[in-house]
């Protein structure tokens, strides 16, 4: 019997192991909800993973945060988290202070326009996520974050 991510992909052969086909299954469905959500950020010239630093930066208050607590907090991670904190800088969407004391020591903080953006940007975020899971049951929806919290937990 052809499974629905066979017909989606337009594969003839079976997977090796339902291992295979889950892990396949779970990287189309990422790709798919990841292109969606990259266009809803478009319109505000942002990406997730920016939008996803503003968020963690607001969750800090003024206090800030170090570029490495940033880029433990990150959804998904990026191999330069320095040159991504240069573009958000330059957009005005944060701002780095060097501490007097420790000069090693550079705390980022979300600016005013960051803070707009996100309000801003709220309202269509938070459509796409209807959009996307929506048509999904609360149960079934508690169903699927605990099954990829499990898979999350690697051995």
């Amino acid at each position: 019997m052809t499974s629905t991510l066979q017909r989606e992909i337009k594969q003839s052969r079976p997977f090796n192991s339902l291992e295979q086909e889950a892990m396949l299954s779970i990287e189309r469905t990422s790709a798919l909800l990841l292109h969606r959500t990259a266009e809803t950020f478009k319109p505000f010239g942002i990406t997730q993973t920016q939008y996803n630093v503003l968020r963690i930066l607001r969750g800090a208050g003024s206090d800030g945060l170090c570029r490495n607590d940033i880029r433990e907090r990150l959804i998904s991670q990026v191999p330069d988290v320095t040159r991504l904190l240069d573009r958000m800088e330059e957009a005005g969407l944060i701002v780095r202070e060097r501490d007097a004391a420790d000069r090693r020591v550079v705390t980022t903080r979300i600016t005013k326009q960051g803070l707009t953006l996100l309000d801003q940007v709220a309202e269509p975020v938070l459509a796409s996520h209807r959009r996307a899971l929506g048509h999904m049951s609360a149960t079934q929806l508690e169903s699927l974050l605990e099954l990829l919290s499990l898979a999350r937990a690697t051995p």
